[in-house]
């Protein structure tokens, strides 16, 4: 079975759970904020429930972005905003971003492997590569 067919069997089962994948996007919140104090402190005055809303729609572009090669206004309107001209996001912080957002795969899909760990780092990288490589070129 190809990665990507993994992933969009794994990215079916983790937004079955809860509302509307409700759920998968708290959780990875929760994972996120408690994996650096840096990024907790980055969220402190932040509506989460906006700040949830905008992680599902950066979701479906950084997916079309692995699947076109191209970015989407949504994606280089987030990559803008992140960068250092704006809210100054660190490079860095998308490590931990990565990471919390493997670690809620693993707490929401019960067919979680190293096949479809990999299978969400491959399809998501391309998208975060293309952030950190915007944080000071916007």
């Amino acid at each position: 079975m190809s990665y990507d067919n993994i992933f969009d069997a794994s990215y079916k089962r983790v937004l079955e759970t809860g509302t509307d994948g409700t759920d998968f996007f708290e959780t990875f919140y929760q994972h996120f904020l408690d994996s650096s104090a840096l990024i907790s402190e980055q969220f402190l005055n932040t509506d989460m429930e906006k700040q949830r809303r905008m992680l599902k729609k950066s979701f479906y572009s950084l997916i079309s972005f692995y699947a076109s090669g191209a970015a989407d206004n949504v994606l280089e309107k987030i990559a803008y905003k992140h960068s250092a001209r704006e809210l100054d996001i660190k490079p860095a912080f998308y490590d931990c971003w990565m990471d919390s957002l493997v670690a809620t795969v693993h707490d929401y899909d019960p067919e979680f492997d190293n096949d479809v760990e990999l299978a969400w780092r491959l399809v998501m990288s391309l998208g975060i590569t293309y952030m950190k490589f915007k944080y000071d070129r916007c």
